[in-house]
């Protein structure tokens, strides 16, 4: 049975999405289970131990001062799972951004019950959702067959973290050096250094510390953010 997380900590918003879960689950025949949480701290501890999530779908507005490291982490968990982000934050670099994190979704919070309903489905179906203003963001897949369930190892310009990148990038957030990681994921110190070059370029950063800055900046706006409940 496919398992589905939802973590919003804004009830009306998620018993919300879990409505639009169940329809197109039930549309397509597709036996699933739906689990809600409020904190980003219990979707990590359910990623890290759910071998069956067909999906994560996280409200922007839990991150707290991990900010975007945490959709990070959670890529790291859970490579081969769709992660889809919604916000009510929805300017070009938010975007950007999540999508370099490795989102297959990004979906605007004031977006209508059946644009989101769209999107969701788009995302179950293997594709990439961005929004209609960003969707021209330079080096990121468009909707198609599978994207947002491979495991992409290839590299382009510009693109989202690989699966090992976000994994690199996970541990630097949790402080470790390159001997550390290296270790820790079984690879030589040469090639996490090769693997932080790339993020660094893809972050748009030139240093550690200022990648760790970028996904670690102050998330209060996107907290302030008006919630709409679909309808």
């Amino acid at each position: 049975m496919a398992q589905v997380l939802i973590a919003n900590a804004e009830p009306l918003f998620a018993e919300a999405l879990h409505g639009l879960v169940a329809e197109l689950f039930t549309a397509s025949d597709w036996p699933f289970n739906c689990t809600q949480v409020s904190t980003i701290d219990e979707a990590i501890a359910i990623a890290k131990g759910q071998d069956e999530l067909e999906a994560i779908l996280i409200d922007l507005a839990i991150l707290g001062p991990a900010g975007l490291a945490h959709l990070v982490t959670l890529r790291s968990r859970q490579p081969a799972v769709p992660l889809i982000v919604l916000s009510s934050v929805c300017d070009p670099q938010t975007v950007h951004l999540c999508m370099t994190c490795g989102v297959a979704g990004f979906i605007a919070k004031s977006a209508s019950r059946a644009e989101i309903a769209r999107a969701l489905r788009t995302v179950f179906d293997g594709g990439i959702h961005i929004p209609n203003f960003a969707g021209a963001a330079r080096g990121f897949p468009q909707a198609g067959p599978q994207l947002g369930r491979r495991v992409a190892e290839d590299d382009p310009e510009g693109g989202p973290l690989s699966f090992r990148q976000a994994a690199v990038l996970d541990l630097v957030t949790d402080g470790k050096s390159n001997k550390q990681i290296a270790w820790e994921l079984s690879i030589s110190e040469t090639t996490v250094k090769a693997h932080m070059t790339a993020i660094l370029r893809k972050l748009g950063v030139s240093s550690r510390a200022q990648a760790i800055v970028l996904l670690q900046r102050n998330m209060a706006h996107e907290a302030a953010g008006r919630l709409t409940v679909p309808v």
